[in-house]
């Protein structure tokens, strides 16, 4: 009897999470491989470090060394060779550095970078001081990053409280090299979010209405995998940005409470 040969199934596409474990599930990298799964995107993680984390709150953190790291970074990129990466978590300049060496090492693209300057369930998740690691290594190797308005502050040295502050922010991020920002605007005040995207010297402004919940915990991780999951499957960098607002927004219309204290958004809020 003549063999039958099987037809071998399609490398499915590949996105990478670089960033810290949420023991609850709302954020971090169980989050970010949610987000992939709705975008049918196969996700891999590299871990920065855990966290001892509930709805209520983060009770312990422990990171993981630079070596380690890089090691499971070298792991990853040559056999998976992810169309996309998001970065989250990194904790310290050590940590940054090591990332970023690897990033070149594979020569990564479409990186998303969200710097998580704190947790909103509580914690400081990148020290002071390594900011300006940040911006030497790692921005000028982001195909887009999507800081808040106090980590926009922090990237920029300036107080941001204006439209014009938000406009020279978003400016003075992109002069360390990265190829576009996303100001999320979500922290200031009024009945619609107003987020803006700069990118070759353009500045988009996205407004959209505000949603009135408590599951908010985790949204700038959703937002940044999103957009990375976007980049990952084809899209360009406009569409992927807005195709990931609306798709936070509408998880946000759905957000749930799996504990006894602060909800998330619904990851799967087509279905």
């Amino acid at each position: 009897m003549a063999r039958v040969r099987r037809k071998r199934a399609a490398r499915p596409v590949t996105a990478l999470s670089i960033s810290a474990s949420d023991s609850g599930g709302g954020a971090g990298a169980q989050a970010d491989l949610l987000v992939f799964a709705a975008h049918g995107v196969h996700g891999v993680t590299v871990l920065t470090g855990g966290t001892a984390q509930n709805s209520r709150g983060i009770t312990s953190s422990e990171p993981f060394s630079a070596q380690f790291i890089a090691a499971q970074c070298d792991a990853v990129f040559p056999d998976f060779r992810p169309r996309a990466v998001k970065i989250g978590a990194l904790l310290d300049a050590r940590r940054i550095a090591a990332v970023a060496g690897a990033l070149r090492r594979h020569r990564a693209v479409n990186i998303v970078l969200d710097p998580v300057l704190s947790a909103s369930a509580g914690g400081e998740l990148l020290a002071p001081s390594a900011i300006a690691a940040l911006q030497r290594d790692l921005l000028p190797l982001c195909a887009v990053v999507t800081p808040n308005l106090p980590e926009a502050a922090a990237l920029a040295g300036i107080e941001v409280r204006t439209e014009a502050d938000a406009a020279e922010a978003a400016r003075r991020i992109s002069r360390t090299g990265a190829g576009a920002v996303l100001l999320k605007g979500g922290h200031a005040r009024g009945r619609r979010v107003r987020d803006r995207l700069f990118e070759k010297g353009r500045l988009l402004a996205i407004e959209h209405p505000r949603v009135s919940t408590r599951a908010t915990h985790g949204t700038g991780c959703m937002l940044s995998s999103a957009i990375a999951a976007n980049l990952a499957r084809g899209h360009e960098l406009d569409a992927a940005v807005a195709r990931a607002i609306e798709y936070v927004h509408a998880g946000l219309n759905r957000g749930y409470f799996p504990g006894k204290g602060r909800g998330i958004p619904d990851r799967f809020p087509r279905d």
